[in-house]
């Protein structure tokens, strides 16, 4: 099987060796270098103080990202402040709940989830507990979903900036020789625009995981040609080998 598409520039980390994405990459003949776009950086505590947020002031936390819970911990160690154990944590997927067993003793009454794996779905169980003093971890590049909806149901809570995200930048030595990017964050397409300030796409196909990433391929002027999640393909790799799937069918193109 063979595609148009023989080099693929996934913008993330390296994933582990049994990643769907080697399957493809075997499967089709194709290419698949893993390059993020953006970088975490987390704030000091003496950037964090600057924010006049006290941690311990909080009951609860809401974390919508494992990275938030690495700079939320990491943060609490700097400052030496001991988290209590009756601190609940509320996540918005089950994934991040379980990572916070890198941290804590995952005791269920103490941790939620989302079961939608969305904001929406986590309002219900924070309405329960509304009386608690919310911490919601941020970067300094987020949206105010979240907030608007906490904002909405007057829950009281504080944003608190511990992570930073900036442009992974190119070097001149980097060929950027790709016939199709993925991106999952309007941070990678901001990126994009910072490297290559004269960017054509041409051909080039720009796929993307997220309704905030496709409005930012949009808004920048670019085509978008794959989209996830979608009910018939929840992750990036499913909606990459249906997108191949119809290119094959078509004798290498997409309709």
């Amino acid at each position: 099987m063979s595609t148009k598409i023989k080099k693929l520039l996934v913008s993330q980390p390296p994933p582990s060796e049994k990643s769907p994405y080697f399957d493809i990459a075997e499967k089709y003949d194709v290419i698949i270098d893993f390059r993020p776009f953006i970088k975490i950086e987390g704030i000091n505590a003496k950037d964090f103080r600057q924010q006049k947020v006290s941690i311990l002031d909080h009951s609860a936390v809401i974390f919508t990202a494992r990275t938030a819970v690495d700079h939320f911990f990491r943060l609490c160690e700097e400052l030496r402040i001991t988290v209590p154990e009756s601190m609940r944590y509320f996540c918005i997927t089950e994934l991040i709940a379980l990572y916070l067993q890198k941290y804590i003793v995952y005791r269920k009454r103490k941790i939620s989830y989302s079961a939608t794996g969305k904001i929406e779905g986590l309002m219900p169980i924070i309405l329960k507990h509304a009386d608690e003093k919310f911490l919601v971890p941020l970067s300094d590049v987020h949206t105010d979903e979240l907030t608007n909806l906490l904002d909405g149901k007057k829950i009281k809570y504080s944003e608190a900036v511990m992570y930073r995200t900036i442009s992974n930048d190119f070097s001149p030595e980097e060929a950027f020789d790709y016939d199709m990017v993925l991106f999952f964050s309007p941070s990678g397409i901001t990126s994009l625009l910072k490297n290559f300030p004269d960017f054509k796409q041409n051909d080039i196909k720009i796929g993307c995981f997220g309704q905030t990433t496709a409005k930012a391929v949009r808004d920048a002027g670019l085509r978008l040609d794959l989209e996830a999640p979608t009910p018939e393909a929840p992750s990036m790799t499913s909606a990459l080998e249906q997108y191949f799937k119809e290119i094959n069918k078509n004798g290498g193109k997409k309709v």
